[in-house]
């Protein structure tokens, strides 16, 4: 996969790529939107947890296909409040410590999800050979 950081825009304003391109003949996998919710249904408090949970459900379902962190090319996120990005990007950076380089990204503020007690939501695409 290649990083795509045209030279003449903004660079990104954190860490993550513009754009990624995948070669041919790729698998490409998509998650649905990830919650912070154990798998006993319990939803831990704060962002940072909640988005850690978020990452490794992505992982779970990445590793169905033989897939992971290495293999994302594009993260999209919600967060309930500007005051959940910094805890957010921070369990985003941790999942993403070992890998060389960052996909693209984005990231919004919403009004809330289904469940008040939820402040996150992740979702994730992938590729690999």
């Amino acid at each position: 996969m290649r990083a795509l950081l045209p030279p003449d825009i903004a660079p990104p304003m954190a860490r993550y790529v513009h754009g990624v391109e995948i070669p041919a003949g790729y698998r490409v996998v998509m998650t649905s939107g990830q919650l912070g919710l154990d798998p006993d249904g319990t939803v831990p408090d704060g962002a940072l947890e909640q988005a850690r949970y978020c990452f490794a459900a992505c992982g779970k379902i990445l590793n169905e296909a033989q897939m992971g962190p290495s293999d994302v090319v594009r993260v999209n996120a919600w967060v309930t409040s500007r005051d959940h990005m910094q805890a957010y990007m921070q369990a985003r950076d941790e999942w993403f410590a070992s890998v060389p380089w960052m996909p693209a990204s984005t990231l919004l503020i919403v009004s809330g999800f289904t469940r008040t007690e939820f402040l996150v939501e992740v979702e994730i695409t992938a590729a690999a050979p």
